[in-house]
């Protein structure tokens, strides 16, 4: 498998806390790249691409990614393999979970990405999520909870790893 292109941006550093624990734990190669400090176009040098974004506030957009929408959604994702992981906080704000993934997801397809990573959403405690599959079963990618179920993490974020491992290898 080639390298993967990770992009995250991060506010309270979670979602760069993630970032680091792919890069440790990946049994693939990982370039990391904080969205603060590059531009949006560079995934595209990468045929395989993980995202990271947190949801902020009541469903926004962190900065970093707010700051880059507009050139990412005139991106073709043709021909490259996309999965998104997130970070949100359920209990503080569970009509707004994981927005941001949604939105993601949503712009990448709709561009041409092939979506990978998606995982059950049992566990959680939510009202309403944009980052949900049509049939409500999944999220369209990992969920994670830091400020309220960091425990339950890295347990998430390992099967994660091998699951987008098998699907990236499919491709």
């Amino acid at each position: 498998m080639k390298t993967v292109g990770l992009f995250y941006g991060s506010s309270t550093c979670y979602t760069e806390m993630t970032a680091e624990k792919i890069l440790a734990q990946a049994s693939f190669d990982v370039e990391i790249h904080n969205l603060a400090d590059v531009a949006i176009e560079q995934c595209l040098a990468y045929d395989f691409i993980i995202f990271g974004i947190p949801t902020w506030d009541y469903g926004e957009l962190q900065e970093d990614w707010e700051n880059q929408w507009e050139a990412l959604s005139g991106l073709d994702f043709s021909g490259k393999t996309v999965a998104i992981y997130g970070q949100g906080d359920q209990y503080g704000y569970p009509e707004w979970f994981l927005d941001a993934v949604g939105y993601l997801h949503d712009v990448v397809k709709l561009n041409g990405g092939r979506m990978i990573g998606y995982t059950d959403n049992i566990g959680y405690e939510f009202e309403t999520s944009q980052a949900l599959s049509d049939d409500e079963t999944q999220f369209l990618g990992l969920a994670l909870d830091d400020e309220n179920q960091f425990e339950q993490s890295e347990e998430r974020l390992s099967a994660w790893l091998a699951q987008i491992e098998r699907e990236f290898n499919e491709s």
